[in-house]
């Protein structure tokens, strides 16, 4: 529970909120203390000045301190604080508790002067104590800064409540996102491909959960893969090896005779698993970014020649022409020939396949930048809108019969993707059905 993301996390936030209410309180405290000490003061000055002006009120009416005794002792009923009055050679004249009345006072309390009302002469000294006397009787009430600390107290402690809520609430919505996509996580871990986030949020948590559901789907896309292609290629050995065994079987059992013609088949269906054994080799040695590369300046013109020629014979035998459409002058590229002609080869091958009688093939090269596009482009039948993205998959078939008249081992242009990516190339392909293929590729110029 401790290590949990969310108690972290409601932990993290309840110590912010505490440092921040808790600063707060001790600013708005002294902040508070301060202006009740100067209202204190200027109340406190505010009051001596009036008890001040009552006097000197009383002593211009007679023009003495005479008489004056009872209305101090009124004045401090009223006031709740002790007051004495003395004259200007310091003799009490007047004293709220009649202790000091005639005796010469050696001040304990602050004095302040009191002048005639209109300005002239000193009438006398004013004391007054800053507090009720206990004398008086007077019962303390509790100070406005207590008074004021309380309700901060209070108002603190509920912020802190409500804040603590809040935290707790909003925790929980927040990291419910990331709860999912641990579930998913684990379930996908377990082999569960099918896991998605549902989470339609902005911001980071919602990038997360696309991502996820990416990675998801590119998962599943590979297990899919990855079941087929062991389907395949248990197909694609199942068939040589099944006519291989036919063979043997047919020679032991004296039905079929080990003449020349048997010695041929039986070398055709190992060449072609041999084909298929080096082609799977290839592809991986491709995919892990470990296949041997021997890049040099080579001229584009004449591989591409050197290619068609050499797939000629296999066209003119279908009735398929093929040409080739170059420039008279193209630069210098640093390819491995041996892993582009592959590349033209397996093109070349793919467009024979899926062409007829009377269509035709052209090649065709041309700079852009520091690239050289190649590309081949056909007559022939042309691809379905829904198989060409999935064409360089290894194994994949537009022809779903499986015939290797049409389709091939399925590994052709996956390995030709995979060489021409090597090159640091991209392979593209554009179609339309009942009227051909264009299929290109971009080599590197050399610097």
């Amino acid at each position: 529970m401790i290590h949990s993301l969310q108690f972290r996390l409601f932990m993290a936030f309840t110590l912010v909120i505490l440092v921040t209410i808790g600063t707060i309180f001790f600013f708005a405290s002294r902040g508070a203390q301060g202006e009740i000490k100067q209202y204190e003061e200027r109340s406190e000055q505010i009051r001596i000045e009036m008890i001040e002006s009552s006097l000197s009120r009383y002593y211009s009416r007679g023009q003495t301190w005479t008489g004056i005794q009872p209305f101090v002792e009124q004045l401090s009923t009223f006031e709740g604080r002790r007051i004495v009055l003395t004259d200007p050679s310091g003799v009490v004249v007047a004293d709220s508790q009649g202790e000091l009345l005639g005796k010469h006072y050696n001040p304990t309390l602050p004095g302040k002067i009191v002048t005639a009302p209109w300005g002239r002469g000193i009438l006398g000294i004013l004391h007054v104590s800053p507090t009720s006397s206990a004398e008086a009787g007077s019962i303390s009430n509790p100070s406005l800064s207590e008074s004021v600390n309380r309700f901060l107290l209070w108002g603190g402690l509920l912020a802190i409540a409500i804040a603590l809520l809040l935290t707790f609430i909003l925790s929980r919505r927040i990291l419910a996102p990331v709860q999912a996509l641990t579930l998913s996580t684990r379930l996908l871990g377990q082999g569960d491909f099918s896991q998605r986030v549902k989470f339609r949020g902005k911001g980071e948590l919602g990038e997360l959960a696309q991502t996820f559901n990416s990675m998801a789907n590119d998962l599943e896309q590979t297990e899919e893969l990855r079941r087929n292609m062991v389907a395949d290629v248990a197909h694609e050995l199942r068939t040589p090896l099944s006519n291989i065994r036919g063979y043997l079987e047919a020679i032991r059992d004296g039905v079929v005779t080990p003449d020349t013609d048997t010695i041929h088949s039986l070398y055709e269906e190992v060449a072609l698993l041999s084909r298929l054994v080096d082609d799977l080799q290839e592809l991986a040695l491709a995919e892990a970014d470990e296949l041997r590369m021997f890049p040099q300046a080579e001229d584009i013109r004449e591989l591409i020649s050197q290619a068609v020629a050499g797939m000629r014979v296999q066209a003119s035998a279908k009735g398929v022409s093929v040409s080739t459409e170059l420039p008279s002058k193209l630069p210098a590229v640093n390819i491995d020939s041996h892993r582009i002609s592959q590349v033209l080869r397996n093109l070349l091958e793919n467009a024979v396949v899926h062409t007829a009688e009377g269509d035709s093939i052209a090649v065709a090269a041309r700079q852009q930048g520091k690239w050289v596009e190649v590309s081949v482009v056909d007559t022939g039948e042309g691809i379905p809108t829904e198989d060409l993205p999935n064409i360089f998959e290894r194994f994949y078939r537009v022809d779903k019969s499986r015939s290797r008249a049409t389709g091939g081992s399925g590994l052709g242009l996956t390995i030709a993707k995979r060489l021409v990516e090597a090159h640091g190339g991209k392979i593209e392909a554009q179609s339309e059905l009942g009227k051909g293929s264009r299929f290109s590729f971009t080599i590197p110029v050399l610097e």
